[in-house]
């Protein structure tokens, strides 16, 4: 049998490209809207790709990751409470809260702010 060896590692690839600020704006909303839909998946994948790409996508896609995991919790939480039926009333509280500070944050977003989520614990910075 013979070992194969893995293909050499290219110590001088270069550094992904920075995006432009139309497109850090873009895609920093893009992930804020996506959140609103497939919760943590979509600031998560953001976070990987994009993060080094540029400040304006890195701090919005982690500001969502963080805004979208706390939520999740919110979520798990409210399951839980559905057992003495105030999870029904804090599920729902939830759900508005992850939808209007989301649309918020994607129109900070648009405009090239910065934002942070009122109540998001920081997971990651």
């Amino acid at each position: 049998m013979s070992e194969q060896t893995p293909p050499p590692v290219n110590p001088y690839a270069a550094a992904p490209s920075p995006l432009s600020p139309s497109d850090e704006r873009l895609w920093a909303t893009l992930i804020h809207v996506g959140g609103i839909f497939f919760g943590f998946l979509v600031p998560l994948v953001g976070y990987l790709v994009l993060k080094d790409r540029g400040p304006l996508v890195r701090q919005h896609s982690a500001t969502a990751l963080n805004f979208q995991l706390t939520v999740l919790i919110g979520y798990v939480a409210s399951w839980i409470l559905m057992f003495v039926l105030i999870g029904f009333l804090t599920y729902f509280a939830v759900w508005v809260y992850s939808i209007v500070f989301a649309i918020i944050a994607a129109i900070a977003a648009n405009k090239g702010e910065g934002y942070k989520y009122p109540l998001a614990i920081p997971f990651i910075n």
